[in-house]
């Protein structure tokens, strides 16, 4: 798509405070989700939930600002938000239940080390994802998180109450209408910043209606300090054991990530890119257990801002780190921002996602279909979905499998990466498809003159008859 702002552009500083912005609001529901769900679900007091929170804030800025700005050889120099990963959710809570939550964060700093050095071998890993590969992976990132979009349009999560409500159904379509409208007919700042004035305009009509509750604004602290293992550090075998397998499965999610993101800021991604994105992510996450948070990983969803909005700009996401930074410093930021209801995230969200979905389809396109190809596709995307759809499936498996094949963009994705190993490629169905993809542009460049040549002539006789 043609690009707005492009990777090195430096939009107005007020423009990019509001493009940035943008990017927080999408993020930030889901950085502090996981600090909130580990905490709660081991016991932990409100005060420690409030550090858990404020670290996430903090690091996700600060590696938020590496991956965009870099440093030496650390940094992928995309347009990245970084925020803390729903993958070490079950492995964090199973930890923390056994040994407690300093074992969390002992087991999450030397798994880091699986990311760290496994990043020196992504020039070699890169390599396995042709596009075929890799548009199905990204295809699966797309499909595979869109169901969270929905519950949040429907109002949090199936069985809770008011979920499905007329309310929450008309708000989240609110908010999608605005994003569609002003991203299609909007010019300039207004189509670049669609996601944010239609969440805003969410937000203030939800705040009429009465839904929005303020009271995590109040309760939170006005400043706030992280500070250096605040919950101790401790180390087992089996917690780094789980973590490890859990980091493996971050480092498939993240370069999956990083292959939608290149496509579209319309850059290429080379190996040694692949190399500074992953250490950075290992990097970040071993900063963050010693400041008392759960691992990280890259954010999905502003993919999608990107590709609704055409601002490739990695200074701008730079921004947003930097923002991120002060709301971990001033917590009542991030307590605003968890004010907004799911309905308006949702109706935003759901247009976020399903772009993921088209550039997955767009990376496909540039690939010959042959029986090959589909059949990698097709096996890839149906064992992404299964284990999405229907995780029972590997209930009678050890939990290391469960870690690994229980994401569904993981599982798609490692089935993709071996099919195109093992299956030989037909010379034979290439020619011919090359040869229909040949036959099939020519007939679109026809339709098209003819198309332009009918426009010409509707303008001359506008022409004609104005004078």
């Amino acid at each position: 798509m043609k690009l707005l702002y492009k990777i090195e552009d430096k939009p107005p500083m007020g423009v990019s405070i509001v493009l940035a912005l943008q990017h927080m609001l999408a993020a930030m529901g889901a950085i502090v989700a996981v600090p909130l769900v580990v905490g709660s679900a081991i016991g932990m007091s409100t005060e420690d939930m409030v550090i858990l929170v404020n670290a996430a804030l903090m690091v996700s800025g600060l590696v938020t600002i590496v991956q965009c700005k870099g440093a030496g050889p650390v940094g992928i120099r995309l347009p990245v938000v970084m925020g803390t990963s729903f993958t070490f959710v079950a492995i964090s809570i199973s930890i923390g239940l056994e040994s407690g939550a300093s074992a969390i964060f002992g087991s999450a700093l030397i798994g880091s080390l699986v990311m760290i050095i496994g990043s020196r071998f992504m020039p070699q890993i890169r390599k396995l994802f042709p596009p075929v590969v890799s548009g199905t992976v990204v295809l699966l990132i797309g499909l595979t998180i869109l169901p969270v979009a929905v519950d949040w349009f429907a109002g949090g999560f199936v069985g809770q109450e008011g979920y499905g409500s007329y309310n929450n159904l008309l708000l989240g379509l609110l908010v999608l209408v605005v994003v569609i409208v002003l991203s299609q007919l909007g010019k300039g700042i207004v189509s670049a910043a669609a996601i944010v004035i239609g969440m805003f305009v969410g937000y203030v009509v939800a705040i009429m209606l009465g839904i929005v509750d303020f009271s995590p604004v109040g309760a939170a602290p006005v400043f706030a300090l992280p500070s250096l293992l605040p919950f101790g550090i401790s180390f087992t075998i089996s917690g780094i054991i789980g973590m490890s397998i859990a980091y493996l499965v971050t480092i498939m999610e993240s370069t999956g990530d990083f292959l939608a993101l290149s496509d579209a800021t319309n850059t290429k991604l080379t190996g040694d890119k692949l190399s500074k994105g992953i250490l950075c992510d290992g990097l970040g996450s071993a900063l963050a257990s010693t400041l008392g948070t759960t691992p990280f990983s890259s954010f999905s969803q502003n993919v999608g801002i990107v590709s609704i909005t055409g601002v490739a700009s990695r200074h701008v996401v730079a921004l947003t780190g930097l923002i991120m930074v002060f709301a971990g410093l001033f917590p009542k930021i991030g307590a605003l921002v968890v004010t907004i209801p799911s309905p308006v995230l949702g109706g935003a969200g759901l247009v976020m996602f399903a772009m993921i979905i088209s550039a997955g389809i767009g990376i496909l396109a540039r690939i010959n279909f042959t029986k090959r190809n589909m059949m990698i596709i097709a096996v890839g995307v149906a064992f992404g979905m299964a284990v999405t759809f229907r995780p029972e499936v590997l209930n009678s498996f050890p939990d290391s499998v469960r870690v690994i094949f229980g994401s569904g963009i993981t599982a798609g994705s490692l089935v993709a990466l071996l099919l195109n190993l093992v299956l030989r490629v037909s010379r034979s169905d290439e020619v011919q498809c090359t040869a229909e993809k040949r036959e099939a542009l020519q007939e679109q460049i026809a339709e098209s003159e003819a198309e332009a040549d009918n426009l010409s002539e509707s303008d001359e006789k506008s022409v004609i008859t104005i004078k």
